[in-house]
This record gives C-alpha cells, sequence and structure tokens, in this order.
C-alpha cells in the first residue's frame, strides 16, 4: 500500500494532504508491528497478545485518521474546512503537538478525492486495510 501511495504521489503526480500523510504513518508502525511480531515469534499468549495490541493500536489510530478522512471527503464541498499551510510550515511554526491538532481537523485539500477504485477512495481503501489488519491480529491473538 505504501508502495503504491509513493507510485501515485511521485509518478503519478498526486500530492498528499495531511491525513494521507498520517495514514502512510500508521500503515508503516502497523506494517512494522506485524514484522516484529514475525520476527520473534512469541510462544506464549502473553507475547502474542502485546503484539497484538501494539498491532492493534497502531490499526485502530489508522482507522480512526482514514474514517475522520473520508468524512472529510464525504462533506459538501461548502462545509469542508477551508485549505490551511502545508505540513512542513505548520511543524515548524506550531511545532509536533499543535500541528497534529490542525492537522485532524482537516482541511480544504484533504476533502478532494483525486484517485478511485471501484468508486472507494485511497481513505476509504485506507480504512478497509487497517480495519483488516486489526482483524488479523486479533486473530493471531487467539489462535492456537
Amino acid at each position: 500500500m505504501l508502495a503504491f501511495g509513493y507510485y501515485l504521489q511521485f509518478a503519478v503526480g498526486l500530492e498528499p494532504c495531511p491525513l494521507c500523510i498520517l495514514q502512510r504513518i500508521m500503515l508503516f508502525a502497523t506494517g512494522i508491528a506485524f514484522l516484529l511480531a514475525a520476527i520473534h515469534h512469541p510462544a506464549g499468549r502473553v507475547g502474542a497478545g502485546v503484539y497484538a495490541g501494539a498491532i492493534a493500536l497502531c490499526a485502530v489510530t489508522g482507522a480512526a485518521i482514514s474514517a475522520r478522512h473520508t468524512w472529510i471527503q464525504h462533506l459538501p464541498a461548502d462545509q469542508r474546512p477551508a485549505c490551511g499551510p502545508s505540513l512542513d510550515f505548520m511543524l515548524s511554526t506550531f511545532g509536533p503537538i499543535k500541528s497534529l491538532g490542525r492537522i485532524l481537523r482537516g482541511s480544504g485539500e484533504c476533502g478532494t478525492v483525486d484517485w478511485t477504485l471501484l468508486s472507494f477512495s485511497i481513505p476509504e481503501w485506507t480504512l478497509a486495510a487497517f480495519v483488516a489488519f486489526l482483524a488479523w491480529a486479533v486473530f493471531l491473538a487467539l489462535r492456537d
């Protein structure tokens, strides 16, 4: 998913909005948690539960960001937030904590649907992926 996102950015020319960037970060974090669990391969239920919890935390956070992004995209154009400053500007001006709050509120560029597959936008596909990752983590934690 990350590779396709970078393809859309660098080959097709679609610039990611701040919420897209946060979703990429959470996809990466979820993937790292899955990779660590696979490498460590804990033998007991406690270890599997810890990894499942870490994966679930990343997946739920990513799903929340994707759901917020999807909601903004489905708002009528006149109700969408105004376009805001770039991510680099916000981080250098406001710092990471205040910037995160501003990013999660969304902005006008987050409401634009630039690409779809089977009539679903990128945040909708990402939301489905995070839900699948969450279900997979729970399955892995509960299996014998």
